[in-house]
């Protein structure tokens, strides 16, 4: 099965998404609760992310997709931001930040949803000059 598919990009399936995801919460030192809250599922719903982490496919839900490709944007941009600074890239989605009222990029998108998604997301466009 196929899930995202940008222009002139490769077609990426639901479990290599789901893996590529593991991996960057890794990175992201998150809690279980907050790749969950990140991911717009239930804070029960701990299976889920059993099941990700054992390499099943992402569900077929657009909100999921959707939160996906823009926490891959962020990632993607942190890595152009931070080119030379792979633990900076890593960390600042944890660190308090003033252009969010001093709340680290992923508390914004945990209180704000899918809306702190587009505002971490548009920041760091910006940041990028784009």
């Amino acid at each position: 099965m196929l899930a995202i598919q940008q222009s002139g990009e490769r077609t990426i399936d639901r479990s290599e998404l789901a893996k590529m995801m593991m991996n960057l919460f890794a990175h992201w030192k998150l809690s279980t609760e907050d790749q969950l809250e990140l991911l717009g599922l239930s804070p029960t719903n701990r299976a889920a992310l059993a099941r990700y982490r054992r390499g099943a496919p992402l569900a077929q839900n657009r909100d999921l997709l959707d939160r996906v490709g823009i926490l891959l944007g962020i990632h993607k941009s942190l890595r152009l931001l931070f080119p030379r600074n792979r633990d900076l890239a890593y960390a600042w989605i944890t660190q308090p930040n003033k252009a969010f009222d001093g709340m680290p990029p992923a508390e914004t998108i945990k209180k704000w949803g899918f809306s702190g998604l587009f505002m971490v997301r548009a920041y760091l466009d910006k940041a990028r000059g784009q």
